[in-house]
């Protein structure tokens, strides 16, 4: 079924004002702001690899450590299994849509909220990765002074700085570079997480032991699933950055559930089975206590760029479409910049009620998209058709969808991204609707 969308050449003729003929004007290779063309999408196992490599995280880990400590090992499980469903479902439609369109999700925007509502999304998606590239790029100048006792400001410093720049150059390389750099880093994280796993259940006296250890710490059931929902909802929204390189929209949901279903979830497991067992939920610091600081520190590494340069990538590509250009480069460089200088002044110790806000606020972005998409151009935007500059049918509600998934954590009612979600696809396909009827009428 068309897409209504027409994939770009890898050129684009222009005709300026006064030439007396075309000139070319050189397309970024992964199309930050058109469709991407067939010929340049990637087979499943590539996607796949991609998706499960950014969502393989070490922070993650910190989340499960908190539900590790609050559920009997039953109970964890349900929880893990609940909100990684949500997470899994609500990422693989998004990213069915990325790939049947070939479009990024700031780009999608335009159809929803207009040409101009769609810099909401762009502020608010490259917003918050920008906020994350900080944290991480702090963390990671932390945790290497820690390994290596390193108490001056400068080493901390300067390893931020190294490691910034050479996630930067990934994510300028594009698909292809982060597509290198998982196929490398993510089995070997995988196995050295499922070793460390094997340690911890030689702590605690096997699987038995793991069952029958009880809770330290108390967390309602909404809050649990709520946590899980959030480590990744935000990035989730945005996967299609990369699923609309897939060949079929059955591709893009396959990679997705192995990405976010899969993949976030044993990390979440893999956390929280940490704390049971060491009382601690990042496998760095675990490795650190079990003396393999070189195991640790690769470790950080490997996991971190992967993850940190799939950022950079998410906040180039909305640069892009805020400023309407055709290059994602300029503003990864710029938004690395921020970033790093963010992570220089100690962001990692105070952005985190403002990434949980955001955490609220970001999924009703995708909510809209989604019911908006299912009911009005899931066969294709016809051709010519002029897009308002302003959707404020949409924006209402995104709003209303945002301000009922923020009160549902305010006063802990509900699972607060699964209500942003919920609302914003309901009352977003209301509307696509309501519109099409009038239209036929």
């Amino acid at each position: 079924m068309s897409t209504g969308v027409r994939a770009p050449e890898p050129v684009h003729p222009c005709e300026p004002t006064g030439s007396t003929g075309p000139v070319q004007e050189v397309v970024d290779k992964d199309f930050p702001v058109t469709p991407v063309p067939a010929y340049a999408r990637k087979s499943f196992f590539s996607l796949a690899v991609v998706l499960l490599g950014f969502t393989i995280f070490t922070p993650t880990m910190l989340a499960g450590a908190a539900l590790g400590t609050a559920f009997t090992f039953g109970d964890l499980l349900l929880v893990i299994v609940a909100g990684s469903a949500i997470l899994g479902t609500y990422v693989a439609v998004l990213g069915w849509i990325g790939a049947r369109t070939g479009l990024t999700t700031v780009v999608m925007a335009r159809y929803s909220l207009g040409t101009s509502g769609s810099k909401l999304a762009s502020i608010l998606l490259g917003g918050t990765q920008i906020g994350w590239y900080g944290v991480i790029i702090g963390t990671i100048g932390e945790l290497t002074a820690q390994a290596f006792d390193w108490n001056s400001y400068g080493a901390k410093a300067t390893v931020m700085v190294a490691t910034s720049v050479l996630m930067c150059l990934t994510a300028c390389y594009g698909y292809r570079g982060m597509y290198w750099v998982s196929v490398v880093s993510t089995p070997l994280i995988l196995l050295l997480a499922v070793w460390v796993v094997s340690r911890s259940l030689d702590e605690v006296g096997g699987w038995s032991g793991l069952v029958d250890a009880q809770p330290s710490t108390s967390m309602t059931l909404a809050v649990a699933i709520t946590t899980v929902v959030g480590t990744f909802v935000s990035a989730g929204t945005q996967a299609p950055n990369w699923t609309r390189f897939g060949r079929s929209g059955r591709d893009a949901v396959l990679a997705s559930i192995i990405g976010f279903l899969v993949g976030n979830g044993l990390m979440i497991l893999f956390g929280a089975i940490g704390a049971i067992t060491f009382g601690e939920g990042d496998f760095v610091l675990v490795l650190y206590q079990l003396g393999l600081v070189g195991w640790g520190v690769a470790l950080l590494f490997g996991n971190l760029w992967k993850s940190n340069a799939d950022t950079a990538y998410a906040f180039g590509v909305a640069g892009a479409e805020l400023f309407g250009r055709p290059s994602k480069t300029p503003f990864v460089i710029g938004g690395s910049v921020i970033g790093t200088v963010l992570a220089l002044v100690g962001v990692q110790d105070h952005l985190v009620d403002y990434l949980v806000l955001l955490g609220i606020l970001i999924p009703p972005l995708g909510g809209v998209i989604i019911g908006d998409y299912l009911a009005r151009w899931r066969s294709g935007m016809p051709e010519g058709q002029a897009l308002p500059a302003v959707d404020g049918r949409n924006l209402a509600a995104y709003a209303v969808a945002g301000l009922l998934a923020w009160l549902s954590d305010h006063y802990e009612v509900g699972i607060p991204p699964l209500v942003g979600i919920v609302v914003a696809v309901v009352l977003a396909l209301a509307i696509g609707r309501a519109r099409t009827q009038v239209r036929a009428a």
